[in-house]
């Protein structure tokens, strides 16, 4: 398994070490710009290239006003946006683009969810070709009840999947919000096939795996009895960045190895 964390290359610049992981993942809307000019986005190009450690993904597809559910989607805006999103990975050779993204997925009050899962799921129709094109897999990110009320569970997320039908969309399973739902490891065998990405962090404050000494193992036993082995961000709400990587890195890769990686 690939470990890495979510940063970027701002803030990987600051660090009084080279962190021993295997990648970082970055930003969509604050890293990519997809709405920037061209010019505006080089100096992040080149900031990455020069940074030492590759960038294979990123999260946060959207911005919060860019809805994608609700009577108020602009569907021309979010195609240009998507063009640019995924011609910006293939010239940095980023492969995953994460669809979290919880302001911009938010079913609106009063507006029938299921509808807007119908529309969620014409979104990633609409995405996925260009995705693929481009050489990069989508991931749809269940988000926690807490966050969002659209595609909460990693069963939810490969039924969004299932019904978008496009080798360009896949599944992320993320253990802080399957840890937050309440959710079981099983249900992560029941959807193995379709996880192409994966993301961590403890239940408790988000805090960074080792803070609180949560156990992660279910979940790792069960993304590997799945056939999962590939990439694992960490994705916790650090409070201080420079002491806390290097223990959360040890403490994951622990865990792994006890999980049987």
């Amino acid at each position: 398994m690939q470990i890495g964390f979510c940063t970027d290359p701002a803030t990987l610049a600051t660090l009084p070490f080279r962190p021993a992981c295997d990648f970082i993942e970055g930003h969509v809307v604050n890293f990519l710009t997809p709405e920037a000019t061209d010019a505006e986005f080089a100096p992040r190009a080149a900031a990455l290239k020069a940074c030492g450690h590759p960038m294979p993904a990123a999260n946060v597809l959207l911005p919060a006003a860019l809805k994608c559910s609700g009577p108020d989607i602009d569907y021309a805006r979010l195609d240009r946006y998507a063009q640019t999103v995924f011609r910006r990975c293939r010239e940095i050779g980023m492969t995953i683009i994460v669809f979290g993204s919880a302001g911009a997925r938010m079913v609106p009050d009063g507006f029938p969810v299921a509808k807007g899962f119908e529309q969620y799921v014409d979104l990633l129709k609409q995405f996925g070709p260009l995705a693929e094109e481009a050489g990069v897999t989508l991931v749809v990110e269940p988000l926690n009840r807490g966050e969002c009320n659209l595609v909460n569970t990693v069963l939810e997320g490969a039924e969004a999947v299932r019904r978008a039908n496009t080798n360009g969309v896949k599944l992320l399973v993320d253990v802080f919000h399957m840890l937050r739902n309440g959710e079981s490891p099983d249900d992560i065998l029941k959807v193995g096939p379709l996880i192409r990405h994966a993301h961590l962090a403890e239940n408790k404050d988000r805090a960074a795996p080792g803070v609180n000494g949560e156990n992660f193992r279910p979940f790792l036993r069960a993304l590997r009895k799945a056939g999962y082995n590939d990439r694992l961000a960490l994705e916790p709400i650090w409070t201080d960045l420079p002491n806390q990587l290097a223990p959360a890195l040890s403490e994951v890769r622990r865990q792994l190895a006890d999980s049987g990686y």
